[in-house]
């Protein structure tokens, strides 16, 4: 059966005080719900791709990914400070725009959405069951028990679970007591390298010696120099005289 997502070629956002942005208004009313509707900004689908790279090597399916969002690319900023939001075809991986993510969650337990995280929560199991030495292998249930204590905690507060805690919280998920160790990212450019290595210097002990330095004495120099004029000035030698025949 079809989805019926025809309709949906637009939408507005408004940016929230929780630092997310949140659908106010779409163009097919009949089946988004917007109370709580969350959408995915350019700066957080890129972290988000960011943390899929890990998950390449146990088996990431690009495609899920792809299918478990609507593109939408900014078409104008309104005067109410909402953004107007228009529908695009393009891949939301592939494509080089600014783009905002709408997961689809026309069907919470069997759409491409509910699909692609149950695929990142096994493949972060894996992962992590393969970089940590744990005494019982980690299990899937206990990453969704985690996603739905969050979720619980939220709902406590009067706060709704926003889309893309919901997917950073799986892909930064390690076990109370444990870690994963990162290697240290090398620099992209020499201009990154210099950079690192100047702020790896530490210039405490160097401004120290500058100032107890004995021959740093270049002011009070400048400043004698400048009390001497043309006055104190003595002519040492006579004018020349006529030889006398």
């Amino acid at each position: 059966m079809a989805q019926p997502t025809s309709k949906l070629t637009w939408c507005k956002a408004r940016f929230g005080e929780d630092m997310n942005w949140w659908v106010q208004e779409t163009s097919d009313p009949v089946h988004w719900d917007v109370d709580g509707l969350g959408i995915i900004d350019p700066r957080q689908f890129q972290h988000i791709t960011e943390l899929l790279e890990p998950l390449q090597e146990y088996g990431l399916q690009p495609e899920l990914v792809d299918n478990a969002f609507y593109s939408f690319a900014i078409d104008k900023i309104e005067k109410d400070k909402t953004v107007l939001l228009k529908r695009i075809k393009d891949s939301i991986l592939e494509s080089e725009e600014q783009l905002f993510a709408l997961p689809d969650v026309l069907d919470d337990d069997k759409g491409p959405y509910a699909d692609l995280l149950n695929h990142l929560t096994k493949l972060r199991i894996k992962m992590l069951n393969d970089l940590i030495d744990f005494s019982q292998t980690l299990t899937v249930e206990e990453l969704e028990e985690e996603i739905r204590e969050q979720q619980t905690g939220d709902y406590m507060e009067g706060r709704i679970t926003h889309f893309f805690t919901e997917i950073t919280t799986i892909l930064e998920y390690v076990p109370e007591g444990f870690e994963l160790e990162e290697d240290d990212p090398s620099p992209k450019s020499e201009e990154e390298e210099l950079e690192r290595d100047l702020n790896d210097i530490d210039t405490s002990d160097v401004d120290e010696k500058i100032e107890e330095d004995d021959t740093m004495k270049w002011d009070e120099e400048e400043e004698e120099d400048e009390d001497v004029t043309d006055d104190d000035y003595e002519e040492t030698t006579s004018p020349p005289t006529e030889d006398k025949k």
